[in-house]
């Protein structure tokens, strides 16, 4: 057996600019650290400084132009772990885990985090509420679903990330429609109730398969209402004590334990029906949220979960022991929209809470943070409002950028 490394080798490979305080982490920490991005990405301010090397790729999306490339890249190097900080690179890392013979998650496992099908059956079966879904393959089958479930449904593919790529279904000749668009690829698709409620998400630190760390938080419009209707996106944090967090972070370590995440970090996604006042389990990934919720869990605990999902790829590459931080107990939220200005001004935004404002164009955003959770609730409902008549544009802004507002 080889000894742990002092100065491990970490790859990361992603396909938008994000997971800035996890590079910074882990070279800090002595690491080398090493960059796979896209060439459209290049001018994006990556923490270059922290960066030993950096390759560019074309497109992400062939596989196997990655798989040579960090083939090519393991001649010279020993690359100890590859880490994607994107949803899309979830699958291509776990491949080439596999095909290098690099520990951490492989295939197998990566379905249950990515495949909303596989982790819909996997934790029925272990007692965990799900909406009622069914497979796309047999006709027969889902015929019989169809005559004991009503619509409307949600048409889902497996492998898509948040909001990415669902139709609502509402009525059954509609959904035959829709496979007969999909042809070969309705395999690739789920069909599930669909159940109004308040959705929440639940970002957790995980450690030898415990949950080590979790916030909980509620969005404002459903992630897919935003998503293929325009609008602004809100979400944020809620308190502990409140009956819903207890009842979301219950159900939240369950479905990790099920699922079996060793370690990492996990965005899992929670809705609470309006019929009957339950919890559903909706999907889990096993990487950092998106839509900039890292930034709002930082804001409300101090704890970046980019920043100790570096300390734990760290501490498990040398054999060490992974310690939670010291975390507050604030609250906070973020906005954002597809804004009609190229700069969107936000000057008059001039509470002391807000500590984080957008810098992209033809978005605007902000986070506010505040000891007070009635305090952060005026101030969102607030912004929220002003942000729809200030900057808010109807146009669809994700269907141009894959990574967009994926949960």
């Amino acid at each position: 057996m080889m000894n742990a490394p002092t100065k491990p080798t970490i790859l990361f490979i992603t396909s938008a600019h994000k997971g800035d305080a996890m590079i910074r982490e882990v070279k800090d920490q002595g690491c080398h650290a090493i960059l796979i991005t896209e060439e459209k990405l290049k001018h994006e301010p990556f923490p270059y400084d922290s960066l030993d090397e950096v390759f560019y790729l074309p497109e992400l999306a062939r596989y196997k132009d990655v798989i040579n490339m960090v083939s090519w890249l393991c001649r010279g190097r020993q690359i100890d772990a590859i880490v994607p900080l994107d949803e899309f690179e979830v699958e291509i890392v776990a491949m080439l885990r596999e095909h290098l013979r690099i520990p951490g998650m492989g295939v197998t496992n990566m379905r249950h985090f990515r495949d909303k099908l596989t982790m819909r059956e996997l934790t029925q079966a272990a007692g965990i509420r799900v909406p009622p879904f069914a497979q796309i393959k047999n006709y027969d089958t889902l015929r019989e679903y169809m005559a004991a479930v009503l619509t409307p449904y949600m048409l889902k593919p497996r492998m898509e990330a948040g909001s990415m790529g669902l139709e609502k279904i509402t009525d059954t000749e509609q959904l035959w429609r829709a496979l007969d668009r999909l042809g070969d690829n309705q395999s690739h698709y789920l069909i599930e109730k669909f159940v109004p409620g308040d959705i929440y998400h639940a970002d957790s630190v995980v450690w030898d398969g415990k949950v080590q760390f979790v916030t909980v938080a509620k969005y404002g419009a459903p992630p897919f209402q935003v998503y293929h209707g325009g609008g602004v996106f809100m979400t944020r944090l809620i308190p502990n004590s409140s009956k819903e967090a207890k009842a979301i972070k219950t159900m939240n370590a369950k479905v990790i334990k099920t699922l079996n995440l060793p370690y990492g970090v996990t965005h899992g996604e929670y809705i609470q029906a309006e019929a009957d006042g339950e919890f559903y389990f909706l999907e889990i990934a096993a990487r950092v949220g998106g839509a900039n919720i890292a930034d709002v869990v930082e804001a409300g605990t101090g704890l970046n979960p980019f920043r100790e999902w570096g300390r734990i790829e760290v501490a498990r590459l040398r054999g060490e022991e992974y310690e939670l931080p010291t975390v507050r107990n604030q609250y906070a939220g973020i906005l954002m929209t597809l804004a009609r200005q190229e700069y969107p001004d936000l000057s008059n935004y001039t509470d002391p809470e807000i500590v984080w404002r957008a810098n992209k164009e033809y978005h605007a955003g902000l986070i506010a943070s505040s000891d007070s959770y009635e305090r952060l609730e005026s101030l969102m409902g607030q912004y929220l409002q002003r942000f729809g008549e200030d900057f808010m544009t109807r146009a669809d802004p994700w269907g141009t950028q894959r990574t967009g507002h994926a949960g």
